[in-house]
């Protein structure tokens, strides 16, 4: 049997080879991996996703301001924070500021970032990096865009809550962000 220690170490990556590439939308690896135990593994696949930040924006009044819209992947409309891919060596604070006004016309003056988190820790699936946004205020109408229309929400936290448990949030990153 193999000791406990063995297990923790990091696999080695013998060689890789990607199998599908749309930049910047994303890249499939298969992967050749050496385990702890010496085990090769000749194909293991990694999705790479780009970055991506999401926002819990808070209004002066405390409520929470999300965006209702479809999600071509879960093939129906959802409830959810803020949120979109980083521009290639953007800045995880400045796409956050970027998205908010974007996609609900508001600025937010106090800034908290929660951490960054990988969706799939084996297959990797895009990185979240996540933030609060306080004192978030109207400056703007959000700008349209034919591929993502949403409507901005103003809800109050049992509201959100209920919302959660009603399964209104479709994306593991939109319910994470609101619990985080």
């Amino acid at each position: 049997p193999m000791a406990a220690a063995d297990q923790l170490l990091p696999w080695k990556t013998l060689g890789r080879r990607p199998l599908v590439a749309c930049p910047p939308w994303l890249t499939l690896w298969q992967e050749r991996v050496e385990l702890p135990s010496g085990r090769v593994i000749d194909d293991f696949y990694r999705v790479v996703l780009p970055d991506f930040v999401c926002v819990v924006p808070i209004t002066p009044a405390g409520e929470l301001l999300l965006v209702r819209g479809y999600k071509h992947g879960l093939g129906r409309v959802t409830l959810s924070p803020p949120a979109g891919l980083m521009e290639p060596g953007e800045d995880p604070l400045a796409a956050a500021r970027r998205e908010l006004l974007e996609e609900t016309g508001h600025v937010a003056s106090e800034w908290r970032a929660l951490g960054s988190f990988v969706v799939d820790g084996n297959r990797q699936c895009g990185t979240m990096h996540l933030f609060v946004a306080g004192q978030a205020r109207r400056q703007q109408f959000p700008q349209d865009c034919d591929s993502e229309v949403l409507r901005v929400e103003v809800l109050d936290r049992p509201a959100v809550l209920a919302a959660l448990a009603r399964g209104e949030f479709g994306s593991l990153a939109g319910a994470s962000a609101l619990t985080l």
